[in-house]
């Protein structure tokens, strides 16, 4: 039997079937002797810490890329666990009924759960799936079953959805693939699987009916399809795309020493998003041109302390070392109500965090917390060649207000006896649509722009990527959001300021001719997609390309955009 969904991940597998059905906390109700509390109270706590010690042991594993995309979550479910509303209805929950502490976790969860489907913010409604991940790791203690996946070696699990912090950690344990009922390719869980390498297919229908545990399959992320009980054909057909793939891999790898040249001889730059130095030496190792994004974030999270200017400076510093005179974009924080926080920087209680104090903006309103990186930034300026980017721009006063405050802190460094470096490139993320299409107005404040494309699509088309309801909605393939990105370009060009992306699709092959089309000549990716990037620029024409683009741009749906994206892919 065949089934077919989205691919998110590319990649075979080959393994047994694990079905992991919806969370569902049916528990009985359970009243308990007034003599039992204590105990049951004490049950409960030792629960909540053993899902507390879980979530520690897998943050203290995680490192490098996956210490944004998972931390987060992480962070996030930690929060959840010392949340007082949670935990002290819990308590009076097991006084007053008395309820067992299983049935006191269900009707808690019920409570919470009616407060969130009354919410018109489609983010925070989203957040009860965090708070059902959290519920059910507690309630699998209380049980004295930890989640199971010790056991999951080379099996592919079945499940209706997926959290982000979930899949290193099932990945670690032998799971060879995923496939789920719902999800969307554009999630957080599917961009950490693509970083992961694990083959995820999402929107599968009734996969969870017509898979059993035990079945033997065979999926492929690449088409999105699932084989069920393979025959010795597709058996025979798995090991062809095996040999594929062994042949592909070994192909890129003679591209690590290559340029990133197109066939009539126009050098693209590719640099690589980082964060870290394990990404910092692979992107070295890769030859990517330097690094268009480094995040910040990382060094504000996970942590009940703000970093000083002198842990700052080093972590900089050792980026530009890292990349041997290879320019390196220090994004400054990007951090917002959205983002799992202990410091107490960002606020607490934002309706909607997405349009909220974040990004640029969080950094002006504590302005302590800002000079303090810029001082690092600049005193790493001496030991290579770094370039400073700011996050979340819409109007030309705050790139002013960040100016004038990179001036002070410089001219204060040098009277200390610093050494900062004479020139800065100093940088705007364009992820705001008023900033795009503004852009005018103030691209004479900048040296250098990067378009944030995740963000950028979700602002432009109201449609949240991780809210599974809208998920078809959200795409950059719509015609608003390339004709935009042809906007930001040709603007970029006409003022002489180069132009980068750095979203999702500058790390999607199938997305590097049309971006080329658009006139891109700096992508800024994941390191561990830019063999597969420089691929596909060495075998594209870019003449020929951008003759196709007057095309590209009259597409008036995304199925119009897709056939050109086919059509070109024909010319290699």
């Amino acid at each position: 039997m065949l089934l077919s969904g989205h691919g998110a991940s590319r990649g075979n597998a080959l393994g047994r079937a694990r079905v992991r059905l919806p969370h569902a906390l049916e528990v009985a109700e359970q009243r308990i002797a007034p003599a039992k509390i204590e105990a049951e109270l004490e049950r409960l706590h030792v629960a909540v810490e053993a899902a507390r010690g879980e979530m520690h042991e897998l943050r203290q594993r995680l490192h490098g890329a996956l210490n944004q995309e998972v931390g987060e979550f992480l962070d996030l479910h930690a929060l959840l666990l010392d949340d007082p509303e949670l935990l002290f209805g819990l308590d009076e929950l097991i006084r007053s009924g008395p309820y067992s502490a299983g049935y006191a976790l269900r009707v808690q969860r019920d409570r919470l759960a009616k407060v969130f489907d009354g919410m018109d913010d489609a983010y925070l409604k989203s957040r009860m799936d965090d708070l059902d991940h959290v519920i059910g790791r507690i309630h699998a203690f209380l049980q004295k079953r930890p989640p199971d996946v010790k056991g999951m070696a080379g099996e592919i699990l079945i499940c209706d959805n997926i959290a982000p912090s979930e899949l290193a950690q099932l990945q670690a344990h032998g799971v060879v693939g995923i496939v789920t009922a719902g999800g969307s390719a554009l999630s957080h869980s599917a961009i950490l699987a693509r970083s992961l390498h694990l083959p995820l297919i999402v929107n599968v229908p009734n996969v969870l009916q017509k898979v059993a545990d035990g079945d033997v399959l065979i999926m492929d992320g690449s088409d999105g399809t699932v084989t069920i009980n393979p025959q010795a054909q597709d058996l025979r057909d798995y090991r062809v795309r095996l040999r594929e793939h062994a042949r592909e891999q070994r192909e890129l790898g003679r591209l690590r020493t290559k340029p990133s040249r197109t066939r009539d001889n126009v050098d693209i730059a590719l640099l690589a998003n980082a964060e870290s130095s394990e990404d910092v030496t692979q992107a070295h190792a890769l030859g990517a041109h330097g690094l268009g994004l480094y995040r910040t974030e990382f060094l504000f999270l996970q942590r009940n302390e703000l970093p000083d200017e002198q842990e700052q400076f080093e972590t900089y510093r050792d980026a530009a070392l890292g990349m041997s005179g290879r320019p390196v974009t220090i994004r400054t924080l990007d951090l917002g109500a959205d983002k799992a926080d202990r410091t107490g920087l960002t606020l607490s209680n934002e309706e909607n965090p997405a349009l909220g104090l974040r990004g640029v903006r969080l950094s002006l309103a504590r302005p302590k917390v800002a000079d303090t990186q810029l001082r690092a930034i600049l005193r790493a300026s001496a030991y290579g060649k770094l370039r400073i980017l700011i996050p979340m721009v819409s109007t030309r006063e705050e790139i002013l207000a960040v100016r004038r405050r990179l001036a002070k802190q410089a001219e204060l460094l040098r009277a200390e006896g610093h050494e900062v470096a004479e020139h800065i490139p100093f940088g705007a993320m364009i992820e705001v649509p008023a900033a795009a299409i503004a852009l005018e107005s103030f691209i004479d404040l900048v040296d250098f722009l990067s378009i944030g494309t995740n963000d950028l699509v979700q602002y432009l088309l109201a449609a949240d990527r991780n809210n599974e309801a809208v998920g078809e909605l959200y795409s950059p393939l719509h015609p608003a959001v390339v004709r935009l990105l042809a906007h930001i370009l040709r603007t970029g060009q006409a003022y002489n300021i180069p132009v980068a992306v750095c979203g999702e699709i500058a790390g999607d092959p199938l997305m590097t001719r049309l971006l080329l089309a658009l006139g891109l000549t700096e992508f800024s990716l994941h390191p561990g997609t830019l063999l597969e990037v420089r691929r596909a620029v060495r075998d594209s024409d870019l003449s020929v390309l951008q003759a196709m683009a007057p095309k590209l741009l009259q597409a008036r749906d995304r199925r119009g955009i897709e056939r050109w994206i086919e059509k070109a892919g024909l010319h290699r």
